[in-house]
């Protein structure tokens, strides 16, 4: 995993160099002091991973992750804790409060690095369906996604979900065994998950096609919770 750091401070970026050392999986490529600099870098250089301050004098990490048009994955970094709820719009890894200890930035570079394989999993997929062209073997299903709840991403079994419900800003998946409330829309949820398993039946449900017990044109039965069927939307697709 290809990372950079980014931080006005000589010596946060110290601590950061000295911890990615201990990193197997891990290749800190290089460090800025200047955003601006770091932003050339990234125009000519892919990298994987960001450790991003958010406090700078410049730019802000917020601002400067605005820039981005296809940022990599961050891990967010500042010695003020109010900076965390700015951080829960933006698709973070994690967010680390200075000073932080081996163990806690050890934890979030492996949250980054599933998140990594997940998605050059699902890429690899894409591309063994296109070469299959529906012969040969079907490649292997998506087995969980990670959603982001607060500042951390989770990882969720997709054949744990039992239905999505949205409330305003947020959808909450429902689990077999908790719910967990992400920050999105429901067409981004949506997106998250195979449509062969998972169809939208309300503008504010989606539901897991066989955790379906029973449905009528108006509601399905999901677990002895009944969900709405909306208007607008057919049946057709439950079976």
């Amino acid at each position: 995993m290809i990372a950079i750091a980014i931080d006005d401070e000589p010596k946060a970026l110290d601590i950061v160099r000295v911890f990615a050392e201990k990193v197997p999986f891990l290749e800190l490529k290089a460090t800025f002091q200047d955003a601006f600099e770091a932003l050339d870098f990234l125009q000519k250089e892919a990298v994987d991973l960001i450790f991003l301050d958010i406090k700078m004098p410049d730019i802000s990490g917020l601002e400067f992750l605005k820039i981005l048009s296809n940022p990599p994955l961050v891990i967010f970094t500042t010695a003020y804790a109010e900076h965390a709820v700015q951080s829960y719009d933006f698709d973070a890894i994690d967010y680390l409060l200075k000073p932080f200890a081996l163990s806690r930035f050890l934890k979030a570079c492996t949250k980054a690095n599933e998140v990594l394989k997940i998605r050059s999993g699902a890429t690899q997929d894409e591309s063994k369906r296109e070469l299959v062209l529906n012969s040969g073997p079907t490649p292997t299903a998506l087995e969980s996604i990670f959603v982001k709840n607060s500042y951390e991403q989770v990882r969720v079994m997709l054949d744990d979900i039992l239905y999505l419900e949205a409330g305003g800003n947020y959808v909450v998946f429902v689990t077999k065994q908790q719910k967990i409330a992400s920050r999105m829309t429901m067409s981004e949820a949506k997106n998250l998950l195979p449509k062969e398993r998972f169809v939208r039946i309300h503008r504010s449900y989606i539901v897991a096609k066989d955790k379906i017990e029973r449905f009528d044109r108006y509601e399905v039965c999901i677990q002895n919770q009944l969900i709405p069927i909306g208007a607008n939307y057919s049946t057709s697709h439950l079976k």
